[in-house]
Order: C-alpha cells, then structure tokens, then sequence
C-alpha cells in the first residue's frame, strides 16, 4: 500500500506537471500566433484599403506589379502578391509564392467574403498567408476582381514558443522529487487509521453489525471513522427495525387471513341467498339486498388484494408457473368475465411461455376491465413476440411476449400516467364508484359472482394454480373495479415473472394502451418460482 502510495503521488504529480506543461505551452503559442495573426490582418486590410484608393481598374502588369511593392512598403517588406484576373504581381520577383498560397485559400479569397488567413508549412518553415479582395468603394461595396495576399514567416513565433516550453519543462523533475517525499511522509500517518477502518468494514460486511473504529484526534481521517460508526449505529438500528417491521407483515397476513376472510365468506353467503329472494322482496328491500351483495362482494375483493399486496411486500409471492399457450390463457380469461363480444382479438397461435396462468389472467383482467370501463370501443388485445433482431411476430426468433391492451378513449391525463400503478390511485374517483353503485344496482343476483371464492375454488395464499377454480386477487369477474389496487397487483404480477407494464396515456389515433412484456422462456420443466 505504501509504495502504490508513493507510486500514484508521482504520477499525480507527473501527470499534473505535464498537463500544466501542455496548458501553458498551447496557451503561449496561441497567445504569440493569434497576436501576430489579428496584426497582420489589420495592416493588411489597412495597407491595403490606403494604397488602393488611388489605384486604377482595370490594371496591366506593370501598375499590379508597383501596387504589390507599394503594400510590402507598408508591411514591413512582407511578402506581397497581387492578383488580378490572369495578371500576377509579387513584391519580391525572386521569392517562391506558389507553394505557400494553397488553392483553398484563393478560393476563399475570391468568394469575396472578407480577409482569410491560413498558417502553411512549406519547406519545413512556418508561415501565415493572410489574403483579402478589393472592393470598389461604392454602396454594394462590389468585389473588383483585384486579390491582394501576404506571406508572413513565422519562425520567430515558433522559437519563442520552444523555449517557453523549454524552460517550463525543467521545473518537473523537482516537482516530482517533492511529491515523492511527501507520499512517503503522508503514508504513514494515512495508512494506519485506513486499515483499522478496512477491518472494521470487512467485520460489518460479514454480518457483525456491532462493528466500530476507535476514533483519534479530529482530522479527516478521524471524521471518516466517526461518520463510519454512525453509519454502522443506523444500519444495526435498521435492521433491527426491518425485522421487526417484516414479522409485523408476517402476522399481519396471516391475522387478515384469519380474521376476515371467514366473516366474509359467512356474509357473502347471507348476501347470496338475500339477492336470490330478491325478486319477492318489496323493490326497496330487493334493491338494498342487491347492494349489500355487490358491496360485500367488493369487501371481499378488496381483502384479497390488500392480502396480494402483503404478501408481494413480504417477498412471500411465487410462481405456479408451467408452459402455457398464451392465446388460450387470454380467451378464456375475456370469456370468464363475458368481455369476449366487446374485445377485438388479435391472437395469434403458438405462442407459448412460462408463465403463472392465475398471475397472467389477473393481470389481463385488470388492463382490459380499466380500458372497458375508461375508455372507448374498439378496445383491442393484441399478442406478439418480439427481439432477437426479428419484427414482431410469432416464431423462435423473439425473446420477449408482447401482450397490448388499447382503446380509442380520451386516454390518461399527464398527472395519472405517473401514478397508475400506485396503490390506491383512481384516475376518476368519483366516476369509480358511480359505475360500481350502478352496477350492483342493475345485476342483481349475477353481482354475488365477485364475491369471495370457496375455499375450492380461491386463489392457493401463494399464488396457487390458475383459472381452474376462479379469478385471484385484483382480478374479480370486473377486473377489480373500485379496489385501486388492480393495477398496482398487475405490475407486480408482471415484475414477478420478470417482465414490467409500460403505458402509452395518449396515442396518436387516440386512446390509451398498455403493454405488458414478459420474458419468452421455454421449458419442459416443472413450475418455478
């Protein structure tokens, strides 16, 4: 550790040097180059603009010829070429201009879009060749065709610059000296505290919540080991409240289970036989007998769905899963609750997964019972499978079951879309409770359906087998209206088989729809949880 220490001081210091090195040699050298560059474009422009007011256009050769040595005059005996349509002059006949004036750059300049600038290498020797066209002086400032260029060497930029990094460049060897002893000086007083902590840590790891540092003096190192005992204090804390709080969930289950299914079940049984004699009951007494049947069947679901929700909390869920025709499982799903005539199927054959069929026909009950009853026709199931690189559809070359359930409603407003799978989140409250009033008031007898299951026909407490007996909790035979608790068992439902439940709150052709993606998996296996 003391050597790593040391080692990762001097690459710091190293790495900060020659960073520091890099900055400062690239901030010069564009210090020196943009200074030199913004002078020579302006006396070029000047110059230029000076010794062009008493030039005549067009020119000949020997008036371009003293126009480019009159604008060198002015740059200090820069380089100076001046062209006009085939005519070309240069301020110093000897000089080689050709291979330091790229063919961009005349381009550019002849565009006649202002001074251009380009920094050339030519013959291992640094230059900038500044270019600029000459307008008239009229008001639409027209380009005369005349194009004025100077070369400017830049070997004294360069060799500035150069021995700014020169002399930069001797200060890292001390730099890195003095980081050295200071790593050496520094490991001993850091690595001490840092492995007394490192065993603390390892000792909490492995369960030892009890874990704590001596704490010494009142520097960092020491606020580290005192915030790493508090955090260890909370934690010990936390876990002692976890799992009081989990053992609370524990009776807490098995106490609903006790204490209210069997009353209910006793009260759904008067409510029975009250709505069976409904019809020779005076209209009244016939009409509260209904209710009271309709609203203890919803108590009853409401109880089987907060127990679904316990037991989700308490991580007491399983899967009864077994390979299952999705298809089917759909059909006979819509079937159960006579939603078949108000759905419009797209089902195809074969498709097939490992899935639990009672979570799979909650989950089904509960998207197409919300877009039955909140939405508007045609309310659409469609099936698919999708991924491994093909398009939906049916075959081994997809990894995920795509199950979407859509309406042409008014869809979901922005703020529900968020909360849809909360717990007792009702995107229309009161139009909830209207609709399920309403209903127990018009079934009649039909209403003591959703009431709560024979005990041979319910749901098995953890998740048992699928539609042979009845629907499970969250599902009853109207998708779970008015318990609030119907989306939030169908997400988790979904997360237990390792999919989720996306939403689309507005569609481009209207309406709503929700999508549940499950894992394509295949298996001649028994159930797994």
């Amino acid at each position: 550790m003391r050597v790593r220490l040391v080692v990762t001081f001097v690459l710091v210091a190293l790495l900060s040097a020659v960073t520091a090195t890099a900055l400062a040699y690239r901030d010069a050298r564009t210090a020196v180059l943009q200074r030199t560059q913004n002078t020579a474009v302006d006396d070029l422009r000047e110059r230029v603009a000076t010794v062009a007011a008493g030039f005549d256009m067009p020119p000949d050769q020997r008036s371009l010829s003293r126009f480019a040595a009159e604008v060198s005059e002015g740059l200090g005996a820069r380089i100076v070429v001046a062209r006009h349509q085939d005519l070309t002059a240069v301020s110093d006949t000897y000089a080689d201009t050709e291979g330091r004036i790229t063919a961009e750059l005349r381009a550019a300049v002849r565009a006649g879009d202002g001074t251009r600038f380009q920094r050339v290498e030519w013959r291992g020797e640094p230059y900038l060749v500044v270019g600029t066209p000459v307008t008239y002086a009229d008001g639409d400032r027209r380009t005369s065709g005349l194009e004025v260029f100077a070369i400017t060497d830049l070997a004294a930029e360069r060799d500035d610059t150069a021995a700014l990094l020169d002399s930069v460049q001797e200060g890292i060897v001390p730099v890195v000296m003095a980081a050295a002893l200071l790593a050496l000086l520094a490991a001993g007083t850091v690595l001490r505290p840092v492995r007394k902590l490192g065993r603390a840590t390892r000792e909490l790891a492995a369960g030892d919540l009890g874990s704590r540092v001596v704490v010494r003096g009142h520097d960092e190192l020491a606020d580290l080991a005192r915030t790493f005992n508090e955090t260890a204090g909370a934690l010990q804390s936390s876990d002692a409240e976890l799992r009081a709080q989990e053992a609370k969930a524990r009776r807490f289950v098995a106490d609903v289970s006790h204490e209210l299914r069997t009353p209910l079940a006793a009260m759904a049984m008067v409510a029975t036989v009250l709505e069976e004699d409904a019809d020779q009951l005076p209209s009244d007494a016939a009409r509260a007998a209904r209710t009271v049947g309709a609203e203890t069947a919803r108590l009853s679901r409401l109880v089987e769905d907060l127990m679904e929700i316990s037991r989700f909390d308490a991580g007491a869920a399983r899967l009864n899963a077994s390979e299952t025709d999705l298809a089917d499982t759909v059909r006979a799903s819509l079937a159960l609750r006579g939603w078949t005539d108000r759905v419009t199927l797209d089902l195809p054959e074969g498709v097939r997964a490992v899935v639990d069929r009672r979570r799979v026909d909650v989950i089904v009950a509960n998207l197409v019972g919300n877009a039955l009853r909140h939405g508007a026709p045609p309310v659409t199931v469609t099936l698919a499978v999708v991924g491994g690189g093909g398009a939906p559809g049916v075959g081994e070359g997809g990894d995920r079951v795509v199950l979407e359930v859509a309406d042409r409603g008014p869809g979901l407003p922005p703020e529900a879309r968020e909360r849809v799978f909360d717990r007792f989140y009702k995107a229309d409250e009161a139009r909830t409770r209207t609709t399920t009033a309403a209903t127990a008031t018009a079934t009649g007898p039909a209403a003591t359906a959703t009431g709560p299951a024979a005990p041979d026909g319910g749901p098995a407490p953890d998740g048992g087998p699928g539609l042979g007996g009845g629907p499970g909790p969250g599902a009853g035979l109207d998708g779970g209206q008015g318990s609030g608790l119907g989306m939030a068992i169908a997400l988790e439902n979904a997360r237990l088989h390792g999919g989720t439940i996306e939403v689309e709150a507005q569609r481009p052709g209207g309406g709503a729809a929700f999508t549940l993606l499950l894992p394509l998996r295949r298996t001649d296996g028994e159930g797994e949880e």
